[in-house]
């Protein structure tokens, strides 16, 4: 079993989901970083950094860094439909957006959350906040141009392209802005949802 450092609506969420998905056990702590208390310092023992997902391995193993942990879980599922196995065709593509997801879209969220520890002007702050979006809506924009003709991201089948659309797609600056710029992506993201399990985490997370 595996241990989830994580908060409710954060980059947690795609490893639970993907743990549901892949039936891998977990247990899960929650933790917000930004506040106080036990858990933020048993999280800060085992990454200074105090970022979410930081995940604990059976054997004591810290890891962090989603996609990292994501290629792990999938590593030790090589059967499952959710990646293109080494060898597919569909290889490049998936592995090119499954990186592109946090190294280009998730730090937009990393500054604009907290735009304060950034800059210090509020005036500036404000600034900072709606460059970031801009730059989501860009990158979803790119994301959009680059799809195919099937109901999800790599064709008919739902892969961890569309579990980590389904999450990000609920962040800032929220669906019917990002449905303007990537209609494909975000019905693929909703696509996605309606899987049993995935429904379970999302509900979980996001509520409703």
């Amino acid at each position: 079993m595996v241990t989830i450092y994580g908060c409710k609506g954060c980059g947690s969420t795609l490893v639970e989901a993907v743990c549901e998905l892949l039936g891998e056990e977990y247990k899960r702590i929650e933790v917000a970083p930004w506040e106080s208390g036990p858990a933020v310092e048993s999280l800060r023992a085992l990454n200074p950094l105090l970022q979410v997902p930081t995940v604990v391995l059976e054997d004591g193993t810290v890891m962090t860094e989603s996609v990292a942990i994501i290629l792990w879980l999938l590593e030790r599922h090589p059967d499952t439909e959710l990646a293109p196995p080494p060898g597919d065709p569909r290889r490049a593509a998936f592995l090119r957006q499954l990186v592109f997801f946090p190294a280009a879209i998730y730090p937009m969220y990393t500054v604009g959350d907290f735009p304060d520890r950034w800059v210090k002007d509020k005036a500036a702050q404000k600034e900072l906040k709606e460059a970031t979006v801009q730059r989501v809506l860009s990158c979803w924009g790119a994301i959009e141009a680059g799809f195919g003709q099937g109901p999800f991201f790599l064709g008919e089948r739902m892969t961890v392209l569309d579990v980590y659309a389904a999450v990000l797609t609920r962040w800032r600056p929220g669906r019917d802005r990002l449905r303007e710029v990537a209609p494909r992506a975000v019905a693929a993201a909703e696509r996605a949802e309606a899987h049993p399990r995935l429904a379970l985490v999302i509900a979980r997370n996001f509520g409703g």
